[in-house]
């Protein structure tokens, strides 16, 4: 989405807002797509002293399998992000202000490296998820198994009978 900001860059204390949805269903992350609504995105610019900063706001159904038990996560996220925009600049190598130097803006672009940038590194159902058995198998966040719990890897034997 193309949002246009030259009344707001040209205008001390202008302020534009846009409102539109972003589809990303079709981003594959590691084999799952989990965002199974369009993101809803409300952008916000506004010029401060002639220093023209950009809110957005993004609402989205994010669904991934819990990293610990494989049970399904659920979670309505809304994440918001601030960035400072400037018509041009001087030194290539700063990531603190984005450029615009027609006084547009794709906002596609930034919401999306945004959103992906922020979410969890690890998915967890609760924080103190208990995870799968290693043995059986059985979701230990739904009870206890009957698993031999004291069985030694076989690799460690050896050094099991040097301690004993």
């Amino acid at each position: 989405m193309l949002f246009e900001l030259k009344s707001v860059f040209q205008n001390e204390g202008e302020e534009s807002r846009l409102c539109y949805e972003l589809d990303m269903a079709g981003i594959d992350m590691d084999g799952v797509f989990p965002f199974k609504t369009p993101v809803v995105v409300t952008a916000t610019a506004k010029n401060r002293a002639s220093l023209v900063s950009l809110t957005i706001n993004a609402c989205f159904d994010y669904s991934r399998s819990c990293d610990r038990c494989g049970g399904e996560i659920n979670r309505e996220m809304n994440m918001l992000f601030e960035h400072k925009l400037v018509q041009s600049l001087v030194d290539d190598g700063n990531d603190d202000y984005i450029e615009t130097p027609d006084f547009t803006l794709e906002l596609d672009e930034i919401v999306i490296s945004d959103i992906l940038l922020s979410l969890p590194s690890k998915n967890l159902c609760r924080d103190d998820c208990k995870g799968l058995c290693q043995i059986c198998g059985q979701n230990l966040n739904e009870g206890e198994c009957s698993c031999n719990k004291t069985q030694t890897d076989p690799r460690l034997e050896i050094l099991k009978q040097l301690m004993d």
